[in-house]
């Protein structure tokens, strides 16, 4: 099975937004939807992502998952406070709010997949690449062309506020939707 494959993910982890910002990246969503007809992202709750999607192996539970990183992850990891400045995209397949990154972000996402890797082997890989925290606004379907654009319009809203890393979400999929299934508080 390709980890890759959609149909076969079953969990991812993040960090949840505060309701203000998520309510702020909404509208940006219900822009990019009236505008060019986007709609992948949109049953996803605001996060930054700190594990991608991934399959759990069917002898673990979500429970599992939150166990570990309660033991492993939450003793080490301190709260902070991020900042969001304006929008940026990934080429032309996915726009997002601009979330400043930090040597406190790259250690809470390297504790946390270090936790999944150890307790659940095989079920996601270490991404090599530089961290870049993001708040995902739109993604896979914005028609070819207009990025440049939107990313205009988003930018012109100035869209620059800090927002509390206070928790560690697992979220899980149901059906096509993802679900913030547990959160556990970050000190």
């Amino acid at each position: 099975m390709k980890s890759n494959n959609f149909s076969n993910q079953t969990h991812f982890i993040g960090v949840l937004l505060p309701e203000d910002t998520t309510l702020s990246l909404e509208d940006c969503r219900r822009y990019m939807n009236e505008a060019y007809g986007c709609k992948s992202g949109h049953r996803t709750p605001i996060h930054v992502t700190l594990v991608p999607p991934f399959r759990l192996q069917d002898e673990y539970a979500t429970a599992d998952l939150a166990e570990t990183i309660q033991r492993e992850v939450i003793p080490k990891a301190l709260g902070f406070t991020a900042h969001i400045d304006n929008f940026d995209a990934f080429g032309d397949r996915t726009l997002f709010a601009k979330v400043i990154p930090d040597a406190q972000w790259t250690k809470l996402r390297d504790e946390t997949t270090k936790a999944v890797l150890n307790d659940f082997p095989g079920c996601t890989k270490k991404d090599q690449r530089p961290f870049q925290p993001h708040a995902t606004v739109a993604n896979r379907d914005i028609p070819k062309g207009v990025m440049t654009t939107a990313l205009q319009v988003m930018n012109e809203t100035n869209l620059t506020e800090d927002f509390p890393v206070d928790n560690i979400t697992i979220f899980e999929r149901k059906g096509n939707t993802w679900e913030a299934a547990i959160s556990l508080e970050l000190r």
